[in-house]
């Protein structure tokens, strides 16, 4: 069993509303200095493979096809 850290975030550039929505919500509640926030998502997965470098592969191309829209933003894979 493999287990992966799969994190997406939006490339730089790309306009995150949500960012800054929870940067102006940091703000609000008392927390200062913060400059920029970037949000993104994590995914954990579990696969039966044995093989790290197959299980990384597969998930690269399950990043390619559905975790990720690649076009708007960047992943990174971390076997744990």
């Amino acid at each position: 069993m493999i287990k992966a850290r799969v994190t997406v975030t939006l490339k730089n550039g790309v306009l995150d509303p949500q960012g800054k929505a929870i940067e102006g919500a940091l703000g609000s509640l008392g927390f200062d200095g913060v400059g920029q926030v970037r949000q993104g998502k994590v995914f954990d997965l579990e696969l039966t493979s044995a093989d790290p470098a197959k299980a990384k592969e597969e998930i690269s191309a399950m990043c390619e096809k559905l975790l990720a829209n690649t076009v708007i933003e960047d992943y990174s894979v971390e076997l744990v």
